[in-house]
């Protein structure tokens, strides 16, 4: 079984910054790509940015591209979402994923979730 576990994120001024992270455990960190999904409330969940099981390709959503940067560190098990220059529609409840498959950019192509992490723009 894989757990993953996010951090970060809380109240951020619009035009701020901060950084999620996510650790998984419990199998191979490398053998899975990784990526960062949102929900805010009354919406479905969203797909926002993806990396490869290596690195460094990766992939983001139109609306985040250029503020919003994925990374992973496979010594650590570590996944992050750096975020600036964040606005108010970016709030909402993160949730890190890993899947099997080159990207994962989809709810239906992410095997495993984290428990979510609340990110708050105030304007």
């Amino acid at each position: 079984q894989v757990q993953l576990v996010e951090s970060g994120g809380g109240l951020v001024q619009a035009g701020g910054s901060t950084r999620l992270s996510c650790v998984v455990s419990g199998r191979t960190f490398s053998n899975y790509a990784m990526g960062w999904f949102r929900q805010a409330p009354g919406k479905e969940r969203e797909f926002v940015a993806s990396i490869i099981r290596s690195g460094p390709s990766t992939a983001y959503r139109d609306s985040v591209k250029g503020r919003f940067t994925i990374s992973r560190d496979n010594a650590k098990n570590t996944v992050y979402l750096q975020m600036n220059s964040l606005k108010p529609e970016d709030t909402a409840v993160y949730y890190c994923a890993a899947g099997p498959g080159f990207f994962v950019t989809t709810v239906q192509n992410a095997d495993y979730w984290g428990q979510g992490t609340q990110v708050t723009v105030s304007s």
